[in-house]
């Protein structure tokens, strides 16, 4: 069929064309803002899921809803070779200049600029681009400027806030691929939004991160449980999967098969990305409505092609060869999850001296660990994948 008529939306972050089955979290989430908004105290919280479940998604959608709600919004993904600090004060330093352009200037406003530079200057030279980051006022002495990110961040989030609230303008603050950021970065961002709901400021923390970043949490400070809400974003039940094939097609007036639909479904086991590659793929490939489960099986070695060259193959790429070997021996075991004793003894090694390895891929978001001594994969699918990149598992001397 016409390909410029293709509904589906494969890609990072891309938007499908119907957010099917996160019905309730967005609920919530427009809950807790206006909440927050009107002054009453809520929890932030994180949006907790595997690859290519649509947290992203869900985090632009909820940000949309911030903004019809009137609060000013910043948005910022970790990465590995970024700092937090780096990647905060350019949006925070817009937000400011933006509460600052409202008429009748604020004490509060002006004191979180002052903050703002002392929190800059401690932390050296901070850059944009190619382009140093200057505030032309003088720092607050004593405010941000102990060099100790977990005191320094709390003052600047109160200082920031307090400048929103004498704006009456709430703030939410949108941050993508949590699991990045350091143990101190974890720990200082927690303690900053401790302060916040203690001073019940109008900031709220939107995250999303992998499953590892829950136990972090917990493990960086005791109350982070009770001071987020911890939403899991997971593969869709069947009705919201087949909702998220059939309405798509639905407006071009294109039906699929039963046959085809429930191979679908069996196939992608409701993953949101794979309901997108697969929908995709096998519109391209089919000649007429309705959409055969001949067609379905056409398009299956493309997809998992398409699939190999770029979804799998940058994740693979990242790896060194002692990682590889080590998820090439989880795929030995099968689909997962795996026990750490397990993978030891298709290693012929002991559990102790993997460990770090194991925990290397862990920080690179490979796999996850939702149990003690499980392990499990961040991409379903992941073990096929090892098996057709490296057909044999040989173990090195």
């Amino acid at each position: 069929m016409d390909e410029l008529r293709n509904p589906f939306a494969p890609g990072a972050g891309a938007p499908p064309p119907f957010l099917v089955g996160r019905e309730e979290i967005l609920k919530s989430a427009t809950v807790t803002l206006a909440r927050i908004r009107d002054k009453r105290p809520a929890k932030s919280f994180m949006l907790i899921g595997l690859r290519g479940v649509g947290k992203t998604v869900l985090l632009n959608s909820i940000e949309n809803v911030a903004s019809e709600q009137s609060y000013k919004t910043i948005s910022i993904e970790i990465t590995e070779n970024k700092r937090l600090p780096d990647l905060i004060i350019p949006p925070l330093r817009q937000l400011l200049f933006a509460l600052d352009r409202i008429e009748n200037l604020s004490d509060k406003v002006k004191r979180a600029f002052r903050v703002l530079k002392s929190f800059t200057s401690t932390i050296k030279a901070i850059k944009v681009g190619q382009f140093e980051l200057n505030l032309d006022v003088d720092p607050e002495k004593g405010s941000a400027d102990s060099g100790d990110l977990e005191a320094d961040l709390s003052v600047l989030f109160v200082a920031v806030a307090e400048a929103a609230a004498a704006r009456n303008m709430p703030v939410a603050l949108f941050m993508d691929e949590m699991q990045y950021l350091t143990e101190n970065e974890l720990s200082a961002l927690i303690m900053a939004m401790h302060r916040i709901a203690q001073e019940q400021l109008p900031l709220v923390l939107i995250g999303a991160g992998l499953p590892q970043l829950v136990g972090r949490m917990g493990k960086s400070k005791s109350y982070a449980e009770r001071l987020f809400n911890f939403p899991k974003i997971g593969n869709l039940e069947d009705k919201d999967a087949r909702d998220a094939l059939i309405k798509p097609v639905q407006r071009a007036h294109v039906t699929f098969a039963k046959a085809a639909l429930d191979e679908l479904i069996h196939i992608t086991r409701g993953y949101p990305y794979f309901l997108q590659e697969w929908g995709y793929h096998t519109w391209n490939v089919a000649e007429q409505s309705p959409i055969t489960l001949q067609v379905v099986h056409v398009a299956q070695p493309i997809v998992i092609q398409k699939l190999d060259e770029s979804f799998f193959r940058v994740r693979f790429d990242r790896l060194t060869p002692r990682e590889k070997e080590y998820l090439r021996a989880m795929a030995e075991l099968g689909s997962g999850p795996y026990r750490s004793g397990e993978i030891a003894d298709v290693l012929g090694a002991k559990v102790e001296s993997i460990a770090p390895l194991r925990n290397g891929l862990i920080k690179k978001g490979m796999i996850f660990s939702h149990a003690h001594g499980d392990t499990a994969f961040t991409v379903p699918l992941f073990d096929e994948f090892m098996k057709r990149i490296m057909p044999t598992f040989e173990r090195s001397s």
